[in-house]
């Protein structure tokens, strides 16, 4: 089940850099990240950090697996540690 999330989050690709996005949703496998110029576009099958920005405290830093890829974003799955 997905649930509504708007959340900032920092991503970081090897080869693309990072960046700083919004979510749209999240479920017990992952979440959405909402790309607004399209400029950051990793492939599907890519390993991501993700790190949720603006908290009293550092959020964990989470490995991620791109899985699916829109005009407006890319979803992500949590990847097995």
């Amino acid at each position: 089940m997905r649930t509504a999330l708007n959340a900032r989050v920092r991503v970081v690709h090897d080869s693309l850099g990072e960046g700083v996005f919004s979510t749209r949703d999240i479920s017990d496998g992952g979440i959405f990240v909402v790309v607004e110029d399209g400029g950051f576009a990793p492939d599907i099958g890519d390993v991501v950090t993700v790190q949720v920005q603006g908290l009293p405290v550092p959020a964990p830093e989470l490995t991620m697996v791109v899985v699916r890829k829109s005009p407006d974003g890319f979803g992500l799955q949590f990847a097995d540690e």
